[in-house]
């Protein structure tokens, strides 16, 4: 539905052939019929070709002319990278924040160990430190360290306003970077061009890889030139570049990637092998019992 919609007669039989190899990846068909983890071969007009900085080739694709577009607030709206893991979307945004002009602005986090009946009396708050606390990266949590420029995409980390449109996931621009709130235009959902201002607010992490609770003060917000896969779900863009430096570990993450775009010719994808090269082949996770009784 995404491909097909607002297109002509032409550009709907251009699309025929890409929906059907979609819905085939989403049930675990190319290639044969396989389950659990398949291996596909990806068509070469998609792939983003070997060379001396393939990342660069990546991010020109997705962001042609970014210091010329950066300006315009339609230029990120439908734009995005997507990885499996955090640690690479982290390395992408950080190499695009490094070319992006402007004067950065640097906000630290405060944290601190929660107070609360679950914390036995012997438990020795000193090996919890305000530094090691400062380490942790939790997936749905801003880093200590959050680095942002004006014109610069972020996505919110938490639900603040659902009703004017500012939920997790809601992606905006940056306007103006003060000390205490952040100004920012949205670029996503229902309520695209709405400015808002986003405060720094309390954040305490359930995951349970964590033996304690603690508060993160800092704002909801992180960088967004490229995201996950998970938090790209719902999306709609018209330029999709998808980086497998490590192939996908969930069951449909592969076709959640790419049915984001309207389009063949918004897709790219960069897969590297175990040797780090680059590769036409990837990994596809789809169980076929889940379609068993639908």
């Amino acid at each position: 539905m995404r491909l097909t919609f607002g297109s002509d007669a032409y550009e709907l039989e251009k699309t025929k052939k890409f929906a059907e190899w979609l819905l085939d990846i989403g049930e675990g068909k190319v290639g044969g019929l396989n389950n659990e983890e398949g291996l596909i071969e990806v068509p070469n007009d998609l792939l983003i070709a070997d060379s001396l900085d393939h990342i660069s080739d990546l991010i020109d694709f997705v962001y042609p002319s970014i210091l010329q577009n950066f300006k315009n607030l339609n230029f990120f709206q439908e734009r995005a990278i997507l990885a499996p893991k955090n640690d690479v979307v982290e390395g992408i945004n950080d190499r695009l924040m490094s070319l992006f002009p402007g004067d950065e602005m640097e906000y630290l986090s405060s944290d601190s160990i929660c107070q609360y009946d679950g914390v036995s009396d012997t438990f020795d708050q000193s090996l919890c430190s305000p530094e090691f606390l400062n380490t942790i990266k939790l997936s749905g949590l801003p880093n200590h360290k959050l680095i942002l420029k004006v014109g610069v995409p972020v996505m919110l980390l938490r639900n603040i306003d659902q009703k004017n449109g500012l939920c997790n996931g809601t992606r905006l621009q940056v306007i103006k970077l003060g000390n205490r709130v952040v100004e920012a235009e949205i670029i996503s959902g229902s309520n695209i061009g709405t400015r808002t201002f986003i405060p720094r607010i309390n954040l305490t992490p359930s995951d349970k890889k964590i033996a304690f609770k603690f508060t993160r003060r800092q704002f909801p917000l992180s960088v967004c030139f490229a995201m996950t896969i998970n938090k790209s779900q719902g999306q709609s863009l018209s330029k999709v570049g998808l980086y497998l430096r490590d192939p996908v570990f969930t069951h449909g993450q592969l076709y959640v990637a790419l049915s984001r775009v309207k389009s063949r010719d918004g897709l790219k994808l960069l897969i590297l092998n175990k040797e780090g090269k680059v590769s036409n082949t990837t990994t596809n996770i789809v169980y076929n019992e889940i379609f068993e009784n639908l």
